[in-house]
């Protein structure tokens, strides 16, 4: 099937999707279609006037190209799906952003693509820098920093920092917010755009800016070099360093660049016949480059994919064309722009000028209400607490009122205590004098018992001598009574027969001259004894009677002995009772007349003698001189 015929059966026209940093489009395009037709319709709807930055890029077979303004898309290497994606990027930088830079939306746009490259790491940045680029990004997105608006953990859904910074330091994300926060706030009155241009400002300055890379060799087998085309030249890089070249090649000093084609069976010229794109495999390049110093040497690199040397020379013819343009002078178009910008520069100012006057008017007025406001809720808390204080004065003058009526009514009542606490204390001062009197009378009686106990045992001791001794007299008198009776039984036998014969009158017989004496010696004999044994018996009955006489009045004292003794318990008893009541009326007078006691102790510096002596320093002699009546 022709070519023709496959034009022919294809639609009028087809879709594109545009994707812009911050938007995506779609586009009915016509078939007949170039590549400058489509930029020039997504630069009409975006509004952007400085087109020669930027291109259309696509992507095919893991590499990228820009859509060429003079070839018909459809017959460019573009993506068979529908709808075409296409990207509206940066395709060269600018030297300079402040001075090149003309249109806010221009701006813009570098500003999200090189915000994003430094975010993807395309770009190194430093993580002091990328603190400081990310507090011009939050500027620029949240305005003036306002701690009441913007509250911790506002940035939490916001990527403002390189993965790789992240990782590089210990910090968590609520630091790194704080780090950020601190800068924030000091771009305070920075509008936008302003942020934008100084984001742009500092991210020109860092190594890897608009620089694009590319993988080439020296020569067939040397070791893989980089190549890096910016605005303001050719670069030569260690594979394993992008920041910093080995040689450069600035736009002023390269003389020429030619780029030429080599196949594995020959050398074709640019003049031949191009290759097959889709032959490219077995292809490989070589750029020549040769400085406009005809001294020096020139510098040959090769590289082996034909897409990436056709992107490296439109990268070199773009670069150069800009590089000359900058230095000449400005087209009337790009005259008008920078006119119409510094205009619009100028009235955007003078309306943030007004504008910020007017806010600061506002503020002002808003502060003066807001203090205005507070002198007001002051003087209504001042007034509503003088009133509470007028009522609290009050009612603590009614208090006070009532707590002298009832310290007064206290006084009253702590005189009449005080007044029966003396009573009490010249009662008790009463009751000691007495326990003092009953104390010394009781030692007295004590003191006489003793002394009566004395006499007695001096008297039972002197009773039980003369005892002994009438006991003795006793045992010697019944010794004699029993001698005697017995002499007396003895000459009552003897006398016997004597008595037997004098009982008859005898006859009368001539008696011998001695038997007239002897018979009256006799008789008086007999007579003496009789006498004897009856004074005896006499003594006996009487010193018995005596005795018995001593034992009863000696039962008697002893009877009477004992009812004194028995007396002298009952009131030793008595007198313990009473001590232990007075103890517990010591135990219940602190608590019952405390107030009293305490009030007269404190106003008159009264101290209350002891009312009583202590129970074991007073009972102590009691004890003893009841053990030794008990003993006696």
């Amino acid at each position: 099937m022709s070519i023709l015929g496959l034009k022919k059966k294809q639609p009028k026209t087809f879709k594109v999707k545009v994707t812009t940093m911050d938007a995506e489009m779609e586009f009915s395009c016509e078939m007949k279609w170039k590549g400058k037709d489509l930029f020039d319709l997504v630069c009409r709807t975006v509004g952007l006037r400085e087109t020669w930055f930027f291109g259309l890029r696509y992507t095919i077979k893991d590499t990228y190209a820009w859509l060429k303004p003079d070839k018909r898309v459809l017959d460019q290497e573009v993506p068979k799906d529908s709808p075409i994606t296409f990207h509206f990027l940066a395709k060269f930088f600018p030297e300079k952003v402040e001075e090149e830079l003309v249109q806010e939306i221009t701006q813009h746009l570098f500003f999200l693509q090189v915000k994003k490259q430094i975010l993807d790491e395309e770009i190194f940045c430093s993580p002091e820098a990328s603190v400081l680029l990310a507090s011009y990004a939050v500027q620029a997105k949240y305005g003036d920093y306002d701690p009441n608006f913007h509250k911790p953990g506002f940035l939490a859904q916001d990527e403002l920092l390189p993965k790789t910074v992240l990782m590089q330091y210990q910090m968590t994300a609520d630091m790194w917010e704080e780090k950020i926060t601190a800068w924030y706030a000091e771009h305070r009155g920075i509008a936008r755009d302003e942020a934008e241009m100084e984001y742009l400002k500092i991210a020109q300055d860092l190594e890897m800016y608009g620089v694009s890379y590319f993988d080439i060799t020296q020569n067939k087998r040397d070791t893989d070099l980089l190549l890096g085309v910016d605005a303001q030249g050719l670069h030569i890089y260690s594979p394993n360093s992008k920041l910093t070249p080995n040689k450069s090649f600035p736009w002023s000093g390269i003389r020429n660049i030619s780029y030429s084609e080599k196949e594995a069976s020959g050398v074709f010229s640019q003049s031949s016949i191009p290759p097959c794109p889709s032959c490219d495999a077995d292809l490989s390049s070589q750029f020549t480059i040769k400085p406009l110093d005809k001294k020096k040497d020139v510098f040959k690199f090769y590289s082996s994919q034909l897409r990436v040397n056709k992107l490296i020379l439109q990268l070199c013819i773009g670069n150069h064309d800009l590089f000359m343009r900058r230095r000449k002078v400005d087209s009337i178009e790009v005259q008008q722009m920078k006119a119409q910008a510094k205009e619009e520069k100028a009235r955007k100012k003078m309306e943030r000028q007004i504008l910020a006057r007017e806010k600061q008017m506002r503020e002002d007025a808003e502060r003066a209400k807001e203090e205005m406001e507070r002198r007001l809720f002051q003087l209504q808390d001042e007034a509503r607490l003088a009133n509470e204080a007028l009522l609290r004065s009050e009612e603590t003058a009614d208090l006070l009122a009532e707590k002298a009526q009832i310290a007064e009514e206290e006084a009253k009542l702590l005189a009449h205590k005080a007044a029966e606490a003396e009573q009490e204390r010249q009662r008790l001062e009463v009751n000691a004098l007495k326990s003092k009197e009953e104390k010394r009378l009781m030692e007295q009686k004590m003191r006489e018992a003793e002394q009566l106990a004395v006499k007695l045992v001096e008297q039972s001791e002197r009773r039980l001598k003369e005892a002994d001794h009438l006991k003795q007299d006793l045992s010697e008198a019944k010794d004699a009574e029993r001698r005697a009776k017995q002499k007396l039984l003895e000459i009552t036998k003897t006398t016997y027969p004597l008595i037997a014969a004098y009982s008859t009158p005898p006859a009368p017989v001539a008696v011998p001259s001695r038997a007239p004496a002897a018979a009256p010696e006799d008789d008086s004999t007999y007579e003496s004894t009789s006498a004897r044994l009856d004074f005896k018996d006499s003594d006996m009955k009487r010193l018995s009677m005596e005795i018995e006489r001593e034992r009863l009045e000696y039962m008697e004292k002893s009877k009477h002995l004992q009812d004194q003794l028995k007396e002298l318990k009952s009131e030793i008893e008595s007198l313990k009772l009473e001590e232990q009541q007075q103890q517990q009326q010591q135990h219940h007078l602190p608590h019952q007349q405390a107030a009293s006691v305490y009030a007269l102790h404190d106003t008159r510096g009264f101290i209350p003698e002891p009312l009583y002596i202590p129970h074991g320093n007073r009972n102590s002699a009691f004890v003893s001189q009841m053990a030794f009546f008990e003993e006696v």
